[in-house]
This record gives C-alpha cells, sequence and structure tokens, in this order.
C-alpha cells in the first residue's frame, strides 16, 4: 500500500482493555489509513478511520482470510479469561483460535502480525533479578492462562520457519491496567461478589504479605504505544513490557495506606481455591500458582529497538486503576462495560 493511503491494520479483540487503547492510538495516527476491530459484538463507538466487524474467532462461520484481505498488519489481542472452570472452552476460544487468525495470516498474505503473548508464557525465573525475552517460554502447566499461552509461542516457534516472508512480532507485557478497564477486570478476576469499595483505603486496614507476590504492572495505554510502534517499523521477535517498580505488599501497603500483614502462601491459596470451588471467585488457585513463579523481566531490548518508554509508573498504574474501581469506570463496549460499584 503506498504511504500516501496509510497503512490497513486489523486488530482482533478490538474492543477489549488492549484493544480500545490501541484502536484510539492507530485512529490518530496519520501513517494508518484505516483501522478494522474484529470483536464478538460491535460497539457504539467510532474512533476516526475505524471500521467494525462482528467474528468469533474460533467460529469456522468466520471467514477471516476476507477479513484480513489487503491488511498491511494484523495485530491479535482476542483472548477469553472465561470460564476458568472449563478449560477447554478457552482452549477452544484462545488456542484454536489463535491458529486460525495465524493460517488466515498466512493464507491473505498479510505482511506483518503482531502477536499479545504475555509474562505468563515464561517459565518460574527470579524475583529478586530479570529475564529477558531468551528466558524459556514453557509456562506454568497447572494454569490454563499460563498454558495457552506457552503453546502459542510453540506454534508460532513453527510458523515462522514456515512463513519467512511473514514478520512476527510477540509482545509479553506484565499485568496491564487502566483506569477504564476497572469494572472489566473486577468482573474477570473478581466477580459480582467482589464490591468496588474495597479498593478504598479506609475498608483496608492491613494487607495479605505473601512471600513470592512480587509482580510487574504496565499502563494499557503505554503497552498499546509499544503495539503501535511494532506496526510501523520492521522489528521482529519478542519484547518484555513492564513498567517500573515491581509491585509488591510494601508498595500496595502505602497506596492503600494499609499495613501488609504475613500470610503464607498455603494458607492464601486454599482461600482462593475454596472460593473459586464454590463459584464465588474466578481466579482460579492455578493462577495464583503461577503468579507466584512469575519472572520480573528486563524491558531493555523494547526501550532501544523500539525507542519505547513507559509514560506511567507502577504506582501511577495502580492509583489510577484503584480509583476506577472505586468508580466503577469503563468504555463504551461491551467487554469494558462501567459498572457503578457496589
Amino acid at each position: 500500500m503506498s504511504s500516501t493511503q496509510g497503512s490497513r491494520v486489523v486488530v482482533t479483540g478490538a474492543t477489549g482493555n488492549v484493544g480500545t487503547s490501541l484502536v484510539r492510538l492507530l485512529s490518530e495516527d496519520p501513517s494508518v489509513g484505516s483501522v478494522l476491530g474484529l470483536a464478538r459484538r460491535i460497539p457504539d463507538w467510532f474512533p476516526p478511520k475505524t471500521q467494525w466487524s462482528a467474528a468469533d474467532l474460533a467460529s469456522e462461520e468466520t471467514d477471516l482470510v476476507q477479513e484480513f484481505a489487503g491488511a498491511d498488519a494484523v495485530v491479535h489481542l482476542a483472548w477469553a479469561f472465561q470460564p476458568t472452570h472449563d478449560p477447554a472452552e478457552t482452549w477452544r476460544t484462545n488456542v484454536l483460535g489463535s491458529i486460525r487468525v495465524f493460517d488466515a495470516v498466512s493464507t491473505a498474505r498479510v505482511p506483518t502480525l503482531v502477536h499479545a503473548s504475555s509474562v505468563g508464557a515464561y517459565s518460574p525465573g527470579p524475583k529478586d533479578g530479570t529475564v529477558d525475552e531468551s528466558w524459556p517460554t514453557h509456562g506454568w502447566p497447572g494454569a490454563a492462562y499460563c498454558r495457552e499461552k506457552a503453546y502459542l509461542e510453540r506454534t508460532l516457534d513453527t510458523f515462522e520457519r514456515r512463513h519467512r516472508k511473514v514478520r512476527v512480532v510477540r509482545m509479553r507485557p506484565a499485568f496491564l491496567f487502566k483506569r477504564e478497564s476497572a469494572s472489566e477486570q473486577r468482573r474477570i478476576f473478581g466477580g459480582r461478589f467482589l464490591p468496588g469499595q474495597l479498593a478504598r483505603p479506609e475498608l483496608l486496614p492491613f494487607l495479605p504479605d505473601i512471600p513470592g507476590l512480587r509482580v510487574q504492572a504496565l499502563h494499557t495505554d503505554d503497552a498499546a504505544e509499544a503495539y503501535r510502534l511494532a506496526i510501523g517499523t520492521e522489528v521482529k521477535g519478542a519484547f518484555n513490557l513492564a513498567a517500573d517498580p515491581p509491585v509488591d505488599a510494601a508498595l500496595l501497603g502505602e497506596l492503600l495506606d494499609a499495613r501488609p500483614v504475613r500470610l503464607s502462601p498455603t494458607a492464601a491459596r486454599s482461600a482462593v481455591a475454596a472460593a473459586w470451588g464454590l463459584h464465588l471467585l474466578p481466579a482460579s488457585p492455578h493462577l495464583f500458582d503461577a503468579v507466584l513463579r512469575l519472572p520480573l523481566m528486563d524491558c531493555t531490548r523494547a526501550r532501544t529497538e523500539l525507542n519505547w518508554q513507559p509514560r506511567h509508573s507502577a504506582p501511577e498504574v495502580l492509583e489510577e486503576f484503584l480509583h476506577g474501581m472505586q468508580s466503577g469506570a469503563g468504555e463504551a463496549t461491551a467487554p469494558m462495560r462501567g459498572r457503578k460499584a457496589s
């Protein structure tokens, strides 16, 4: 496509947490001529240069080759976190749906594929140091999310060998938050019984301090900027994305003005497992196991090769997200719909 027309970008999962941020950035980018957002339900939101198409990526009734025709890049963000009690269903959506996306990229001769991997794809690693993109991506086998992300890393290994003309970029972001994602993420991980007011400092006099619970966070808009930069350059391969500093009980205690109280991983897991078993909590104990083992990531490659720098620190990200939980923030798409804190 000529530079005067601008590039055509297709985004799967365009109405979700990262999708809404990326579509907004692409719609404002003068080098982008048009954006096609794929989602299960078409939103009442129409950014400039953007069209929508209803699509179920795992369904044979969705002609992904036709959707991708003429695209200069496909950004694959679509992902289902639930139902956590039915791993076969998430496997159908996430793994088989992603494989259909990869195959359609090849058939439609799209030159660039940018795939949303995750820190969750990494094998267990250090909490007192960082790992670069060469760290093994075998995930944590007990958690469906990690298992699926890791499987797709292997799938892309094969895809790249077979389709050398496709430039493949794998983004491996830390946990992503923004104010507008608060309601969606509360539903996904906390369920309908978790009230938004629990994010208020006066209701949290103490905070569980669980050994090993030290992770990284990133503002969703900062992650979306890395995706945008990857589309417009010739980079390939994997990129770690995270903001500083790492998040632990001490940092959360400062944000919430709550005193960290030591709690053993076994006790914490037992509580999560009980709530998950009773269908009171969507987040599974297997994901809790994985989070305790996730490595901290070195983001040097993204900073040097993408010229990417997060604009928000981890404390700023979490503070914004907590305010979003308190207010029931959301956006004008089905996955991101707001809900009053209750």
